[in-house]
């Protein structure tokens, strides 16, 4: 079994900042691409930000400048830098990580989520 437990989400005003963090355990044999995805209330889930694991990133074009998403393959975790926040970038936020198992299958992970609410 392979979980990803998120932390870090919370209340903040707009221009504010909060950093997310992500921790994969269990089986782990290797861990491929990880990132965090949003869900807004009566909205579909969507890419934040994404990173490989020898650190190529994307990211949504409604963040680039303002998150930054970081790696530390000794601890398996990545985190999510978050500033400027707008009202918009309220949601839940997912960790989702795709790894290869100790019994070498791929699998794909999803966080239960955090909340992020940004008010104006």
């Amino acid at each position: 079994q392979v979980q990803v437990v998120e932390s870090g989400g919370g209340s903040v005003q707009a221009g504010g900042s909060l950093r997310l963090s992500c921790a994969a355990s269990g089986s782990i044999w290797r861990l491929d691409t990880m990132g965090w995805y949003r869900q807004a209330p009566g909205k579909q889930r969507e890419l934040v930000a994404v990173i490989t694991s020898i650190g190529n990133t994307n990211y949504a074009d409604s963040v680039k400048g303002r998150f930054t998403i970081s790696r530390d393959n000794s601890k398996n975790t990545i985190s999510l830098q978050m500033n400027s926040l707008k009202p918009d970038d309220a949601a839940v936020y997912y960790c989702n990580e795709v790894a290869l198992t100790t019994q070498l299958r791929r699998v794909e992970v999803w966080g239960q989520g955090t909340l992020v609410t940004v008010s104006s």
